[in-house]
């Protein structure tokens, strides 16, 4: 089996206690006309989609958003319709995606993510699209004896196989003898992916997305979980214009994780960018009353299906940067919405 994909370097994580528990193996549905995970000997080279299933949509749209609360500051609103590029795989996930699978050439995929991850989803998805095998490695032991949530229940469906494991072994998933273990659980020549999709790889694949906007807008924001989409976004981008990363998760680490992952895709700083923490809302998974009820005003607002995880944070975030005055009269700037509400888990996304 090969790893395969290695995240973006830094220090290298302790490894859970020898005597916590192993992981717990759930099995996936099978795909039609198989009796488990099994391999697929796929395409080598970049993966394409099987002509029965819908190519990704790029460049993604990019549209006005007429709001008086950025109006009346001397600011335009953009909104980067990211979560149109493909109906299936959620979000801007097949930027990060597109260049890993490329990468494994149709061998099976162990990837990692929570409960509620887009990435599993995503990467599950695209399994079932592509005819590939995959294993997702869900944080959290407690999970295995509990019915799946719609997420993971939809990841299933799609065929992939889930691991759950203790959270300590998942904060020692960088580690080598950690990863050589969890690979028993995936088909014979298995690839590995990283947390979110964020490796090198993906931080180039994301670097579209900035190069997309050149000249279309002056700050560009996104939220951020793994950095990976920020740490593209960034390199993309036009001299003279900056990337605003929105973190959803608690801790202020990101910064570092940005500039780990910009020295291993492109051998050091790229384009100008920062974070700003205050819009976590108590941290990754936490929807607050007023959260909600921002998203609902929002999407009345626009049109626009406000995912909450990830997507109203970094708009809330804008709503009330704007209300600061942190943007000059005349600025204009882009959001980017990486993903939309999924129907099956309601308003959580």
């Amino acid at each position: 089996m090969t790893p395969a994909g290695s995240p973006a370097p830094g220090p290298a994580p302790t490894p859970g206690p020898a005597t916590a528990p192993g992981p717990v193996p759930r099995p996936g549905t099978n795909r039609p006309g198989t009796s488990g995970p099994g391999t697929s000997p796929g395409t080598r080279g970049t993966p394409a989609a099987p002509p029965a299933a819908p190519a990704p949509r790029l460049p993604s749209p990019l549209r006005a958003a007429e709001d008086e609360r950025f109006a009346r500051r001397g600011v335009r609103l953009l909104l980067k319709r990211d979560d149109l590029i493909h109906p299936q795989l959620v979000g801007n996930k097949w930027r990060k995606l597109a260049p890993n699978l490329a990468g494994a050439a149709g061998r099976p995929v162990l990837t990692f993510g929570g409960a509620y991850s887009n990435h599993l989803r995503a990467t599950a998805a695209a399994g079932r699209l592509l005819g590939f095998p995959t294993v997702g490695v869900v944080r959290g032991d407690e999970l295995a004896g509990r019915p799946l949530n719609p997420v993971l229940e939809r990841c299933a469906a799609d065929g992939m196989r889930l691991v759950f494991v203790d959270r300590a072994t998942y904060r020692a998933k960088r580690d080598p003898r950690v990863v050589a273990r969890l690979l028993r659980e995936a088909p014979e020549d298995a690839v590995v992916v990283p947390e979110g999709g964020s490796n090198a790889a993906a931080v180039r694949g994301c670097a579209e997305l900035g190069r997309e906007l050149r000249g279309r807008a002056d700050v560009v924001a996104v939220a951020c979980g793994t950095g990976g989409t920020l740490a593209g976004l960034a390199a993309g981008l036009a001299p003279g214009q900056r990337a605003l990363g929105v973190p959803v998760l608690r801790g202020g680490f990101l910064g570092a994780e940005v500039r780990a992952l910009q020295e291993s895709a492109f051998g050091g700083p790229a384009g100008t960018w920062s974070l700003d923490d205050r819009f976590h809302f108590g941290g990754y998974g936490r929807v607050t009353p007023e959260l909600a009820a921002f998203a609902a005003d929002f999407s009345a607002r626009h049109g626009l299906p406000v995912e909450r995880l990830y997507v109203a944070k970094m708009l809330y975030a804008l709503v009330a940067l704007a209300e600061e005055g942190a943007f000059a009269p005349g600025t204009t700037v882009a959001a980017v919405v990486t993903g939309r509400p999924d129907p099956d888990t309601g308003s959580r996304g």
